[in-house]
């Protein structure tokens, strides 16, 4: 275990403010990038995007996110004035990748049509960052469409491995080992240019508003899945487990959703997500809402089996520590959870790092958002030009190989159709 913070013993001055409506949050972003949480079209979009860092903290091992709350309220504790905010990506297991929570030194918030401005600065400092904020924000315009020779290549396993490994997951799955095991991979991108990070996070946003478009620190996505949503005593969870192909033609896309509905492969891979979502959320809420039968949940290039559980919560529990309870949930991980976890660990020849781990932004409340980094990439390098591209397939009884390669390639291709 380690943990690493440049906290220092500045005391900070959180300053919110009320700005002309930005329906198009990300046109707030430049090249490098930035920080977002942000959902809907770009005429439309809800959510959080920030700049600058005014604080990080870094940390590995089992106690990260709680090492991570224990830092923010600290944190907090030293601030004055209003309420501030911080994004978090944390890894999917407890080494060796790092997990990080980063305080933006400005970030704007669009919340039913409203638009707010938060600054956060030594008191001394406070007036200059705000106008220059304020002059990004006049500024602002739609990033042009970046036009990109990417080449691709294997990542740590050739794809023959990865097959392999499907096999060996689906013969210990038949002998009874476990009922259900979460194999990614992961592929290599060069870009023939720097990356403009900010037309990717505006491609895909385009592409999928549906999702969550996210990125923290060289971690991008747009994920189809809220792990948790706390506002007050309102808990929310979207469950995502069971996957086909979208098809051009309209006829087609319907019986594909149909067959996917009455896959019996699909709906126990599914039922085992949404039974440990609800397991983990009943030890700190009440009058839960677990629905019998899921929904397809459509984006451009897949189809979902989808299930909303939402419930009032029992106890004060924070966003961060909800995430915690959930992750890793049976849809990125397994079931049995321990099982599956060492199952991987056996065979999935890769670190996923910060991929299928909870991404997302908390403030001082304890209220929050949480995603499970998916359908993303981490940028690999300070010039912008390699990227690792991250997908994964739940493996249960029924599975073959051939059809979890379809469906990662399927996955794969949200982030290679923003790239191209």
């Amino acid at each position: 275990m380690s943990i690493e913070s440049t906290t220092t013993d500045n005391t900070y001055v959180v300053q919110t403010v009320s700005i002309p409506d930005i329906p198009n949050l990300l046109s707030l972003l430049d090249q490098v990038g930035g920080l977002s949480w942000v959902t809907g079209p770009s005429h439309d979009q809800s959510g959080i995007v920030g700049w600058g860092e005014i604080d990080r903290l870094e940390a590995d091992g089992p106690e990260r996110v709680s090492r991570a709350q224990r830092w923010w309220s600290t944190w907090c504790g030293r601030a004055t004035g209003d309420d501030p905010i911080a994004f978090a990506s944390f890894a999917f297991a407890t080494g060796p990748a790092k997990s990080v929570v980063i305080v933006p030194q400005v970030s704007v918030r669009r919340v039913n049509h409203e638009t707010t401005l938060t600054v956060i600065a030594p008191s001394e400092q406070l007036e200059e960052l705000t106008q220059a904020a304020q002059d990004k924000i006049a500024g602002r315009h739609i990033r042009n469409q970046q036009n990109l020779e990417v080449t691709y290549t294997d990542g740590s396993r050739s794809l023959e491995e990865w097959q392999s490994a499907v096999d060996e997951a689906i013969t210990r799955i038949n002998s009874g080992e476990l009922d259900k095991v979460v194999l990614a991979r992961d592929i290599e991108a060069t870009l023939s240019e720097s990356l403009d990070v900010a037309s990717l996070l505006s491609r895909l946003n385009d592409r999928f508003p549906e999702c969550w478009t996210f990125s923290v620190d060289g971690l991008v996505g747009a994920t189809p899945e809220l792990l948790i949503r706390r506002q007050g005593e309102r808990v929310t969870s979207r469950v995502l487990a069971g996957t086909v192909r979208r098809s051009s033609d309209e006829d087609r896309d319907g019986a594909l959703a149909a067959a996917l509905l009455g896959s019996d492969k699909d709906q126990e891979e599914h039922s085992y997500a949404v039974q440990s979502v609800a397991e983990a959320l009943a030890n700190h809420c009440t009058d839960m809402d677990v629905p019998d039968e899921p929904f397809i949940l459509r984006l451009a290039n897949v189809q979902h089996l989808a299930t909303d559980v939402t419930g009032e919560l029992a106890d004060a529990t924070p966003a961060l520590a909800l995430a915690a309870s959930l992750h890793p949930t049976a849809a990125v991980c397994g079931t049995p959870t321990e099982r599956a976890k060492q199952v991987i660990k056996e065979i999935e020849g890769l670190d996923r790092g910060r991929y299928s781990g909870p991404v997302g932004w908390f403030d001082n409340h304890g209220d929050g958002e949480f995603g499970i980094a998916l359908r993303c990439a981490l940028i690999e390098n300070t010039e912008r030009t390699s990227l690792r591209l991250y997908a994964g397939c739940g493996i249960v009884a029924g599975s073959t190989s051939e059809s979890e390669v379809a469906e990662s390639n399927a996955k794969f291709g949200a982030m290679r159709d923003a790239l191209a």
